[in-house]
């Protein structure tokens, strides 16, 4: 790491110190000494530094690339009609992914310390105190969980070694995987992250693998596997790449094309991963800027080149009717129905596994950051890495709630609506990022920033966020959703989560201080392993002096 470019944040004569805290400095209490302030200056982990850029890229790219790849192209060309308007779709919304991106990296090189949104959130609304912070932490209790990649796991790997699963035994080869992670990164923790990066470029390697297949198809089976249709409508090949034939079919609704283009938007969710663990990163500034480009690039080929692969070999007839199948189909014509039946599913349960890794990895740091200000119970046991060395509490909060919607909801519309209900406020705070690296850029304009996002890209990232929160309230052609509900309900629960935090952050920091005559202060400590954490405690003043406070 290069000291010189961390010095501005680390000279305090510059005055950045105040500015960077998430507590102004110059707060003081009533006895003259002044409140405890948390800068942003970069910190290492009591762990050390153990992500090189390689860890870091594989925590990028396996968090991008799960097991949507083998089906969300087949939905999109459903709803699309035509090749030339899927390949459009899946072009645009990287570039609309890339927008966050960029919002994501001058942040990341700005604040390069883990925590990620929460960092950035608490950084930049330092006003009403602890607001920020208590959102975060209600979002990592109550929807900090990784279950959609175990059940497909589960569901993938069964399915690959012949065996029909009961609801029992799928939920509970689900819990174990989580569980056996849990344990791997708590207790071994370099372990951990070389299985995790072992997992990568083997999900890396087939789906390249997987992209390939389809030219050589063409260019070594091409007679015995072309369909040619009088009506065109199953042309396969290089027939399907005419101009004509490009489009042929294509469907222009604006609402199918924004369906198609916020799966495409959801299909690079993660591209941001690395920010949550920078304190564990060599050279932090200089990897979130390499990276994360890389790991979009990285994406983006493997996304186009799958989609060219399932044109060259599968007819579009057939694509369109294959649900969440396609990648079936192409590895059952490219390798026989024996062959692909088992090589299929082995893909998807890896890349689901890999999932999972990386993104229990990422999540139980937060958790960590969130345990070290106090606003989650026993934080000064969750803050610790003892007994290992590794964040272990982190991963236990993350651990719990996971466990239960693996195994507490049954499967279908329930499960799904879980799903919409845990994006939904990741949304909201998505937009609150974007809005505020605007009002960061306003309200300190000199500060060092490595990496500067374009300003239209910025904006672009708005109105990506305001089309989404938006999306879910306009009714469906045939008024009815996903689920047997109303087609809204898991934007309304998941604006309900954010404000039962508001009233919760309402009754704790100004509701009960007024009535008990006390304001809360935080006061750091310091535990046995180094690890420094921020304890909310009660400052006892007069009800005059508290009625003069600005909370």
């Amino acid at each position: 790491m290069d000291d010189a470019e961390y010095q501005p944040l680390l000279n305090p004569a510059s005055g950045l110190y105040e500015t960077l805290s998430y507590e102004s400095i110059q707060d003081i209490r009533p006895n003259g000494r002044p409140v405890s302030s948390r800068s942003t200056i970069p910190e290492t982990a009591t762990y050390g530094r153990n992500l090189t850029w390689t860890s870091a890229y594989i925590l990028v790219v396996s968090r991008v690339i799960g097991s949507g790849i083998f089906a969300t192209p087949g939905s999109i060309v459903k709803s699309v009609g035509s090749v030339g308007l899927a390949l459009l779709v899946w072009l645009v919304g990287t570039v609309l992914a890339a927008c966050g991106l960029a919002v994501s990296m001058e942040f990341g090189c700005m604040l390069p310390r883990s925590g990620g949104d929460k960092v950035y959130l608490e950084c930049t609304y330092r006003r009403p105190r602890f607001l920020a912070s208590t959102l975060i932490a209600v979002q990592a209790v109550l929807l900090g969980f990784t279950a959609s990649n175990c059940i497909i796991f589960s569901k993938y790997a069964l399915f690959a070694l012949s065996i029909e699963p009961t609801e029992y035994q799928q939920k509970a080869l689900a819990a174990g995987l989580m569980t056996a992670i849990t344990i791997v990164h708590g207790c071994f923790l370099k372990t951990g992250i070389w299985i995790q990066n072992l997992l990568g470029w083997m999900k890396i390697f087939m789906i390249a693998a997987m992209t390939l297949t389809g030219l050589w198809v063409i260019l070594f089976r091409h007679e015995e596997h072309s369909i040619s249709v009088s009506n065109g409508l199953n042309r396969t090949g290089y027939d399907v790449f005419l101009w004509d034939n490009l489009w042929e079919g294509s469907n222009w609704s604006w609402s199918l094309l924004s369906t198609s283009l916020f799966k495409v938007f959801y299909s690079y969710a993660g591209l941001n991963n690395v920010n949550n663990v920078l304190n564990e990163v060599q050279d932090p500034i200089r990897t979130v800027k390499s990276v994360c480009p890389s790991a979009l690039v990285t994406a983006c080929s493997l996304y186009l080149l799958a989609n060219i692969s399932y044109f060259l070999v599968v007819p579009i007839e057939e694509i369109k009717n294959s649900g969440e199948l396609v990648g079936a189909l192409l590895f059952e014509r490219v390798f026989g129905p024996h062959v692909g039946r088992t090589l299929f599913p082995l893909a998807i349960a890896v890349s689901a596994a890999g999932n999972v890794m990386v993104v229990t990895f990422a999540w139980a740091r937060v958790n960590q950051e969130i345990a070290r200000q106090g606003f989650l119970p026993f934080s000064s046991i969750l803050s610790s890495s003892r007994p290992f060395n590794s964040p272990l509490g982190g991963l236990i909060v993350h651990y719990i709630p996971s466990l239960f919607v693996i195994v507490l909801p049954p499967p279908g519309d329930v499960y799904s609506f879980i799903l919409d209900v845990e994006g939904y406020p990741g949304q909201i705070f998505a937009l609150a990022i974007a809005v505020g690296l605007l009002i960061m850029r306003r309200r300190q304009p000199n500060l060092p920033r490595p990496f500067k996002a374009w300003l239209p890209a910025v904006w672009l990232r708005i109105i990506v966020c305001i089309a989404l929160l938006a999306a879910p309230f306009i009714p469906p052609p045939d008024g009815k959703g996903d689920v047997d509900f109303f087609y809204a309900t898991y934007a309304v629960v998941g604006v309900g989560i954010v404000l039962f935090g508001v009233i919760y952050w309402y009754i704790w920091t100004v509701l009960l201080p007024r009535w008990g005559g006390y304001r809360l202060e935080e006061e750091v400590d310091v535990l046995d392993d180094g690890t420094s954490y921020y304890e909310a405690c009660a400052i006892i003043y007069s009800l005059a002096f508290i009625n003069d406070l600005d909370f």
